[in-house]
């Protein structure tokens, strides 16, 4: 834990058994304090599950596996906080598309895996709040190789709409991620070709979602 913003930190301290807590994508904070953790599972088939805390020090619970890995081999979910208790994931896949499910008791009980339009080469995504405007993702839009990464816009977690295209050519970007600053604005990280990081800054509130195509953006 820091509490001075990231400058100094505590001795680190295991999480109890069985809990893995957030794996890649970010953890939520709800509006009563619960931390939500999107987490999986990979040693009896790629599982996804959820876990919650009050205090990250102290108890934590988690819920069965949400799918059947011979159905859907889906890991690394990514969380989307609608308010009120409803939450959606989204999750990478070995299918070629992006998974998603749905809670509404704040992340206690879970539909099913269900597949998206959004096609996904076995990578992984990140999500972002917008407030008023919705959601922001970040993935690869093909069904195979990492040689596009794109932003898509959401209002409500449903239809997506083509934002930016943050790279198009020969080569792999993956493993995104993105936090939304106090000033508004989105920062990005990836791996650029597995060589280095790169760190692109958005300033959301100018993107434009258009119609999205069939097949692989090209660049804008």
């Amino acid at each position: 834990r820091s509490t001075d913003e990231g400058e100094t930190w505590s001795a680190p301290h295991r999480l109890p058994d069985g809990m893995m807590g957030p794996v890649r994508a970010k953890a939520v904070e709800l509006s009563d304090g619960t931390l939500l953790c999107g987490s999986s599972t990979e040693h009896a088939g790629w599982r996804v599950q959820m876990e919650w805390t009050r205090d990250p020090l102290g108890a934590w619970e988690r819920t069965p596996p949400l799918n059947r890995a011979e159905e859907w081999g889906a890991i690394q979910p990514t969380l989307l906080d609608h308010g009120r208790g409803r939450i959606q994931i989204l999750c990478r896949s070995r299918q070629g598309v992006i998974l998603e499910a749905d809670s509404m008791d704040a992340g206690r009980s879970w539909t099913p895996l269900t597949a998206t339009v959004l096609p996904n080469p076995n990578s992984g995504i990140d999500a972002v709040g917008l407030g008023s405007r919705g959601f922001l993702l970040v993935y690869n839009h093909l069904k195979q190789g990492r040689g596009t990464l794109n932003l898509a816009l959401s209002k409500e977690g449903r239809q997506w709409e083509s934002a930016w295209t943050l790279e198009n050519e020969s080569g792999e970007f993956s493993y995104p991620a993105m936090i939304r600053a106090r000033d508004g604005r989105v920062h990005v990280m990836y791996t650029w070709n597995r060589r280095k990081l790169r760190h692109v800054v958005v300033d959301a509130r100018r993107l434009k979602g258009r119609p999205m195509p069939d097949g692989v953006w090209r660049g804008d």
